[in-house]
């Protein structure tokens, strides 16, 4: 009885060493000794985590029995609460995903890295497509020395995409010590990007006409330039070097001198390359004087083919003319115009009957209209003849004629030689510029023609009706003022002219302009889509003697480029400057000038962005 009673009152904990005294803090020690010791044992024998039972229970402290003496579960047996045991292999594929991350992320830096070597490589060996920074560019040359003509021509000569210039020009130089100062003639180009000079060459007198062209078609060649001077001088000279190639002999101008710039023929002589025709004028009019010339080599392909004729005014021609069969005819006159087939001057300069293939086409319609006599001369128009273009037909493969005579426009049609209308206008000077205005496809026309004391009207021709779309009056006190076009990708042309300053009053303003002295020339442009608005884009104080447009395949712009002789001081010879002026950059910068109210009126914002959206193309056909 008393040892039952004993075991119920015991406490756990330790004795005493008299075993009838309880020592609570020798007890506290006592428990975590021995839960030390129990939590070792259970965890070397995988038995228990985090200080729990392999059923979740948490060991009393005073049963050493239970603690010591329970079975060893199996380890797939032994859970922790609310969590799955970890196998063995945990470890293992920790290490190996690691490495694998590990590798993943090198080869992605790797490639990265690789990546940007190839593109800084790239960068500075393959070369970028050159651009056209600089968008506008004067270049001053030597002051004029004389000479009243101004020759501009556009040609890629250095291969790098971009339009090159060039140009002829008379400078003053110091002759001999006796004090004789002896003009000189300079053929220059200048490059397209910049305006430095290329290279120059001397010539022996004033250039009339520069021509850039391939003889060679449908072969890589280097272009060649065409140089005809003002009495004998005609050469070739090579774009990229300015070397001549070859020079006619001037003996065989020796009756005469060179009356117009040389024609491009058909290979003639079969060596492969394009052949010439030149006309000489002797001292008398009626002799006008035929001679075909090799494109190779520069010698006469026969001898000179003369022909007498009686007219009164301008020199017309000569120009090519092939109809749709494939005929050729040399077009000429003075204040007329007559026709003559190749065929008929190539049997007479070699005095042979056999021709070559493309000389044995005969036009029907063209050969009806030769004189009564059998003459080789055929009648085209002969009514106070001024001017003679080429314009393409819209319908055919040939050109119609467009002549400008005293009275005004007159357009035939080259198949037939038959009018299709006729516009009467006077005081009609200039040539007129060819473009798209109207949406029918059919190329416009542009003119000015002198309007009163310091005014001049400018207008566009329908090419189909021939009659008036445009017009506007403006002050212009410059005699004669070149005119161009460009042609966009949405097959419309803007047009631009000089003139002077126009303030943006309202039309209906009494102020009239042009009374006052002529100041700056500005360069305005007509776009079809506005022909309310006009575009100042650029001014220039000296006298615009030249102007053409280039375009720009690579960057779809195009460049306006000018040739100005500046105002003559007292003993200075007037200054010659050559401007570039990209298009697309001034269409963004230029100033509008409102020619009439409208309703409503254009935005600002809407021609901006109409205008940022111009692409500049080159045209279909020449024009």
């Amino acid at each position: 009885m008393a040892t039952v009673l004993s075991r119920a009152l015991k406490l756990p904990g330790k004795k005493s060493p008299d075993l009838g005294e309880y020592d609570p803090l020798t007890q506290a020690d006592s428990d975590e000794s021995e839960d030390d010791l129990v939590l070792n044992l259970q965890q070397k024998n995988g038995g228990v985590k985090n200080g729990k039972s392999p059923l979740g229970e948490v060991p009393e402290p005073d049963s050493d029995a239970e603690a010591v003496g329970a079975a060893k579960p199996h380890l797939s047996e032994v859970t922790t609460e609310g969590y799955p045991s970890e196998p063995l292999g945990g470890l293992e594929q920790k290490a190996t995903s690691s490495i694998v991350s590990y590798v993943r992320t090198s080869v992605f830096l790797l490639t990265l890295v690789i990546s940007m070597i190839l593109v800084l490589v790239c960068a500075f060996l393959i070369p970028c497509p050159p651009r056209d920074l600089h968008s506008t560019w004067s270049h001053h040359l030597s002051p004029q020395g004389g000479g009243d003509l101004s020759p501009l021509e556009l040609a890629d000569v250095n291969g790098d995409g971009l339009r090159d210039v060039l140009l002829s020009f008379v400078a003053s130089r110091n002759g001999s010590a006796i004090g004789v100062s002896k003009p000189a003639a300079i053929l220059v180009c200048l490059s397209g990007m910049n305006g430095s000079t290329l290279w120059s060459s001397p010539l022996p007198e004033e250039a009339r006409d520069i021509t850039c062209l391939d003889l060679m078609p449908g072969n890589v060649a280097e272009t060649i330039c065409l140089v005809t001077g003002t009495h004998k001088m005609f050469s070739a000279f090579n774009a990229t070097s300015g070397k001549a190639i070859w020079t006619l002999n001037p003996n065989y101008l020796s009756n005469g001198t060179l009356a117009a710039p040389g024609v491009v023929l058909p290979d003639l002589d079969e060596d492969g390359v394009r052949d010439l025709v030149i006309l000489a004028i002797g001292e008398l009019q009626p002799d006008l004087c035929f001679l075909l010339v090799s494109g190779r080599t520069g010698s006469p392909v026969g001898r000179p083919v003369k022909y007498n004729i009686v007219g009164v005014g301008n020199l017309i021609g000569p120009q090519v003319y092939v109809t749709t069969n494939g005929a050729v005819y040399i077009l000429f006159g003075f204040g007329n115009i007559q026709a003559v087939a190749l065929r008929d001057i190539f049997v007479q300069a070699q005095n042979r009957d056999s021709l070559p293939p493309s000389l044995q086409i005969e036009e029907p319609e063209w050969e009806k209209r030769r004189s009564i006599n059998l003459s080789e001369l055929i009648d085209i128009y002969s009514d106070g003849v001024e001017l003679l273009q080429m314009v393409k037909a819209p319908d055919s493969n040939c050109s119609n004629l467009l002549i400008t005579t005293r009275q005004g426009l007159v357009l035939l049609r080259g198949q037939n030689l038959t009018r299709s209308w006729t516009l009467s206008l006077h005081s009609l000077h200039s040539q007129p510029t060819p473009g798209y205005f109207t949406d029918d496809q059919t190329l416009d026309f542009f003119l000015q023609i002198q309007d009163g004391v310091g005014m001049k009207k400018m207008m566009v021709v329908d090419g189909d009706l021939g009659s008036i779309t445009w017009s506007y009056s403006v002050p212009c006190h410059m005699k004669e003022t070149p005119t161009t076009s460009a042609v966009t990708s949405d097959q419309k042309s803007v047009f631009l002219f000089w003139a002077e300053g126009m303030s943006t009053v309202s039309p209906s303003s009494d102020v009239i302009p042009g009374t006052g002295p002529p100041s700056l020339h500005h360069l305005y442009l007509l776009h079809p889509a506005f022909p309310s608005i006009l575009l100042d884009l650029a001014n220039a104080t000296g006298t615009v003697t030249a102007s053409e447009v280039g375009i720009n395949d690579l960057w779809k712009d195009a460049f306006y480029v000018t040739r100005t002789t500046g105002p003559s001081s007292e003993g200075h010879p007037a200054p010659l400057v050559v401007s570039k002026l990209s298009l697309r950059w001034a269409l963004m910068e230029g100033q509008v000038v409102e020619l009439e109210d409208t309703t409503p009126k254009i935005g600002r914002g809407e021609l901006r962005r109409f205008l940022s959206r111009i692409k500049f193309v080159d045209p279909p056909h020449q024009i």
